[in-house]
């Protein structure tokens, strides 16, 4: 028989300590204790949300780390979903309201993004019936003009660089324009798939129709954009 013998050497030594070292999350999944920032900054997505799933709600530290990941990705959804509604900041909050209450749910965490975006379209037309049974002439499909004759488009951009270029600045803008002009039905699945970069399949989940629908109506709008987008861009070169 050969008896493995371990002096004090072996183990202050790096080797122990490799194979019995814990890795953030389990650090995490093993005591009671609640995480600290810098074990939630380590964790992949499917961890932190495990670990918010450990309780009935999230805990609030790392709730709050999973909104610092994602909140920019709520916001860019509902600007391009809704560019002319001053209210956005609070359809954000109600959009993270719900994920609070109903994360829980969430069978698969590598699916969190496709869930909360659908939370996302799903309030978005909760609030747009809302708002067309009260005003009955709202329109989402042209812009909003002001008295001044000029329109009111709100860029798309967090804390611009002082070196964009006027030229670049206004292909922006005329983008934005041009997918807020969009049909309801086309701008949901085009911003869903260029904006968030969902798969088509989790598209037709979240907006309900089939598979070729989708791809249908991404293909129309991307075509209605390229013409857009074209006429915008022949103008400015024979300017």
């Amino acid at each position: 028989m050969t008896t493995i013998q371990l002096d004090a050497r072996s183990l202050s030594s790096g080797t122990l300590d490799s194979v019995t070292k814990l890795s953030p999350f389990q650090t995490i999944q093993s005591t009671c204790q609640k995480p600290t920032v810098e074990q939630l900054n380590q964790l992949d997505l499917a961890e932190l949300i495990s670990v918010c799933q450990r309780h009935r709600y999230p805990e609030q530290a790392p709730f709050s780390e999973l909104m610092r990941r994602y909140k920019s990705h709520v916001d860019r959804q509902l600007y391009h979903l809704a560019p002319d509604w001053s209210d956005r900041a609070d359809l954000a909050q109600e959009v993270w309201i719900r994920v609070y209450r109903n994360l829980n749910r969430l069978q698969s965490p590598v699916k969190f993004k496709g869930w909360m975006s659908r939370i996302t379209t799903n309030l978005f037309y909760d609030e747009l019936r809302k708002r067309k049974r009260h005003a009955g002439t709202l329109s989402l499909d042209a812009p909003r003009h002001l008295d001044d004759g000029q329109v009111d488009w709100e860029i798309a951009s967090e804390d611009p660089s002082p070196v964009d270029t006027m030229m670049t600045h206004e292909f922006y803008e005329r983008l934005q324009a041009a997918i807020a002009e969009l049909p309801e039905v086309f701008r949901t699945t085009i911003v869903l798939r260029e904006i968030q970069g969902l798969p088509y399949e989790e598209i037709a989940e979240i907006t309900g129709v089939s598979l070729g629908t989708v791809k249908s109506r991404i293909a129309r709008a991307r075509y209605r954009l390229q013409g857009d987008l074209k006429r915008y861009i022949d103008g400015q070169q024979s300017a």
